[in-house]
């Protein structure tokens, strides 16, 4: 449990619900786990070529989803993910309520889980299936940031400038490695 932890997703909205949402998950720490971009195009490694496996097969596992464009950069990916008649699904887990005596471990952790079909139970499978498979191919020390960015697309207009954002990631990674973070050299 962690009782101070900042609330980063928006207050009061249901994320199975229809909509395109564009998503940026880190690996801990920020370390190049899936390739390197060599004349400003990426050259995945052998983990980045399983995130890419990973991340095109998650259709197949959550139905109501479709992907928009995405990158594998090295050390985050950056994608769009839109959930679409979501009305099949069946929500599992309480949307109100939350237990305040948190004695139950088990039903407060089923209180707080993402709900079935929502983005952070997409995001959280994705992460989950990448990493299991790293442990099972030697590559125990790859590791994700705890959490993900991610963004309500609002209209077209924003859905073509993200995509645009995404596709030149590799053009620009210079100046993003740079800006991202000091602990790196440029």
């Amino acid at each position: 449990m962690h009782p101070n932890r900042k609330i980063i997703r928006k207050r009061n909205y249901d994320y199975t619900n229809t909509g395109w949402y564009f998503v940026t998950i880190c690996t801990k720490n920020r370390e190049y786990f899936f390739g390197e971009i060599r004349n400003e195009e990426m050259q995945l490694s052998v983990i980045g070529k399983q995130a890419q496996i990973f991340w095109l097969e998650i259709p197949e596992h959550f139905p109501n989803v479709e992907l928009g464009e995405f990158v594998i950069m090295p050390d985050h990916i950056h994608g769009i993910i839109g959930i679409v008649n979501p009305r099949d699904l069946a929500c599992k887990i309480p949307t109100s309520n939350v237990p305040t005596d948190t004695s139950n471990k088990n039903e407060y952790m089923a209180s707080i889980s993402p709900k079935s079909g929502s983005l952070s139970a997409i995001i959280r499978s994705y992460k989950s299936v990448l990493t299991r498979w790293c442990g099972l191919n030697d590559s125990h020390s790859f590791s994700w940031l705890a959490r993900f960015h991610e963004r309500i697309i609002r209209n077209q207009e924003e859905y073509s400038r993200i995509e645009e954002y995404i596709h030149s990631n590799p053009k620009r990674w210079q100046d993003v490695a740079c800006n991202v973070s000091t602990l790196k050299k440029c």
